[in-house]
Parts: structure tokens; sequence; C-alpha cells
């Protein structure tokens, strides 16, 4: 069963900054399903904020949930426990093997803006490196237990070109670890090489569990965030509490050096669409200039409103338009360059699944692939 209005609205109350406990206890009263509530903060994976939220509510919240909010949160915390065990114990490894990488997402980064890295879920362990340092990471890992998901090619390089990480799991607990050397907007083919010398030399420290591990500057985990965010579509309800929790936990944000490297890096729409998501959601506070200059692209704000409107209804639905979701996010010159440099017209692993082709036919995607974009928006 759908959350009702009443529940959305709860939850909403729940993961703003300036939460309110009257009007949420108020809320909580008339809540009708509390299953549903749960399951839709599970959905958003903002679980953990809700208990925290509802932890003092004493009658409001019917006795079953109060405890299985409880135990849930309990387990989210040794999950996160033991994330962040494992990661110290990677990273030490890596830096034994004069491997540099930087983990970011997860539980490394609520150590860095949450302060605790308990009060937020964590699912993968995501380590940036470069490169040419894969086959020694991948074999760090393979000695840790884990065994590689993703497919390659007898040389060790990713099956699909398009490729940019590689998924490996470990069977004897379940632990998942990625090892990326690109970060992306929403397409593989975006020209711009976001990798770990875009991170690494403003790198910072956190301390998580007791140990220092490197993280993302305050500046460049925002774009980061941003970029994470409108890559997926702000399907979830934890990214734009992530862009919220790190504007209210770095007030030394240096924002003309954010929006310098957001232009730089061709991401100032996915920067204007985390701004305005994070206002409007979840309360975050703006210089009003910076506000001013983000909410004056019609086109970012066009799509906030689309996302907001659609949160609990359609999570991860994409606004429909002539032109794809994906090519609004782009600045004018990378939009220019995709184009005239016909590089849209390179064939996907989409493609490839599509319209399956032998090794000695697979030159005919090149011809398949204009059809498929006039007749299929999923290829765009």
């Amino acid at each position: 069963m759908q959350a009702d209005n009443k529940s959305c609205e709860l939850l909403l109350r729940a993961i703003a900054l300036s939460a309110d406990a009257e009007i949420i206890n108020h809320l909580a009263i008339a809540v009708h399903d509390w299953d549903a509530l749960l399951n839709l903060a599970r959905e958003h994976r903002v679980l953990p904020v809700l208990f925290s939220r509802l932890a003092d509510m004493g009658d409001a919240v019917p006795l079953r949930i109060a405890e299985q909010l409880q135990a849930e949160n309990e387990r989210n915390t040794f999950h996160n426990l033991a994330n962040a065990l494992e990661l110290i114990a990677l990273l030490k490894e890596l830096e034994h093997e004069s491997i540099p990488a930087i983990p970011f997402k997860g539980v490394v980064l609520a150590a860095a803006i949450h302060c605790d890295f308990t009060t937020r879920t964590a699912g993968d362990l995501d380590l940036l490196i470069h490169y040419k340092h894969l086959p020694q990471a991948t074999a760090v890992l393979l000695a840790r237990g884990y065994e590689l998901q993703t497919k390659i090619r007898a040389d060790g390089t990713p099956a699909h070109s398009d490729s940019y990480e590689y998924h490996l799991e470990r069977p004897a607990d379940g632990m998942v670890a990625e090892l990326r050397w690109k970060l992306e907007l929403t397409e593989p083919r975006f020209r711009r090489k976001l990798g770990l010398d875009w991170v690494w030399k403003r790198r910072r420290s956190a301390t998580l569990a007791g140990a220092e591990v490197p993280v993302m500057s305050p500046e460049i985990t925002l774009l980061m965030l941003c970029m994470h965010g409108s890559k997926h579509a702000w399907s979830r309800l934890i990214w734009i509490c992530d862009v919220a929790q790190l504007i209210t936990s770095s007030p030394e944000l240096d924002w003309k050096q954010v929006v310098l490297e957001a232009k730089r890096s061709g991401l100032k729409r996915t920067l204007a669409l985390g701004i305005l998501l994070s206002h409007r959601v979840a309360g975050a506070t703006f210089p009003p200039a910076v506000l001013q200059r983000f909410a004056s692209d019609t086109v970012a704000s066009g799509l906030a409103q689309h996302f907001e409107d659609n949160l609990f209804n359609a999570p991860g639905s994409k606004p429909l338009g002539r032109i794809p979701y994906h090519i609004r996010l782009l600045d004018f010159q990378d939009r220019a360059w995709m184009f005239l440099s016909l590089n849209f017209l390179r064939p996907t692993a989409r493609d490839r699944e599509a319209v399956p082709l032998p090794k000695s036919l697979r030159f005919l995607h090149y011809l398949i692939r204009p059809f498929r974009i006039l007749w299929d928006k999923s290829a765009r």
C-alpha cells in the first residue's frame, strides 16, 4: 500500500533541517498505515533520520513501530561499523601498495558531513583510483576474499568500453566494493574526465571510527553529490538530505570556488538543481545572492519542480520533453560539442543489449543507432 499524504508530509518534515517536533507529533498521530510509512522511509534511505525524529514522540508512535525502528537503527549502526572497519583496512592495504585512493559516499560521507557515520544508511564501499592502478587494486580486494562481478576481457580491461567501474562482492559476509576511475554525469560518453586527479589535490581528512581517512573537499563533495543525484534523477530523499547537510556542516564553503569549478567541469546545471532541491525540500539556507543565481536558471528550476512533485508518486521519473533529460543537464558548450562531434551517434551498451549481434557484425550498430534515437526514447 502506498503511503498516504499525511505520511509523505511527515517524512518531509522529518528530514527538514529545521524539524518542528510539535508538527511531527501532530502528523504522527494522523498516520493510518505505519508499515507504508516505514517502507517509504526505507526506499528513500532516510530510516535513521525518521528514527531520530520519532524516538521521543511517546504515544504518538505505536509500540510495535517504535521497536521496529529501534531494531532497524541498530542493524544500520552495525552495518555501518562493519563498512567503516573494512574501508579503513582497504585504505591501509592500498596505501601499502602505493595506490592512491579516495573513498566517497557511504560511511565516509556520513563521517565528513553528518559527523556521525552511524546516522546515515550506507551501501557499497566506493573507492576512486587511477585507471593505471586498477589491476593492483583489484588484486588487493581479491586477496581479501572479494570476487569480481564485472565482465572483463582477456587482457583484464572492462568488456564494455564505456564502463568506468569494477564491481566486487565478498560471499563470506556480503560486503560490496566498487573501484572507480571516473565520476560521470548521466552518460559515460560525457567528455570530461572527472577522475582521481580532479579530487586528489583538494582532499581533506575526516575521522572514521577513530581513524583518519582522506575525503573530498566540501566544494568538490558538493559537486559530486549534485552530479550523483542528477544522474539518478533525484529518486531518493537521502541525496537531497546529503546536499542540505553538507551546506549546514560547511559554513566556510567557498562559493566562488564552487561556481568556478562547476563552470570548468560542466556541472553548472547539476549544481543549480541540487541547490534548489535542497532548499525547497530540506530547507537548506544559502546566501541570497547564491540562491538567486541558481534560481535564475529556468531550466534547472523547472527540473527541480518536476523532481519535487514526483518524489513519492513517481520517484526517478525523468521529465518529458523534446530534449532528453541528460542533455538538458549539459551547459551550452558541452551540448554543442556533443552534437558537433557526432559523439551521440556512437553505439552504447544499451544499443548492444537491445540489438544483440555477433562480433563480426557489431559495426552495424553504428547504422542501427540513428534509428533507435528516432524511435526509442531510451536510446537518446
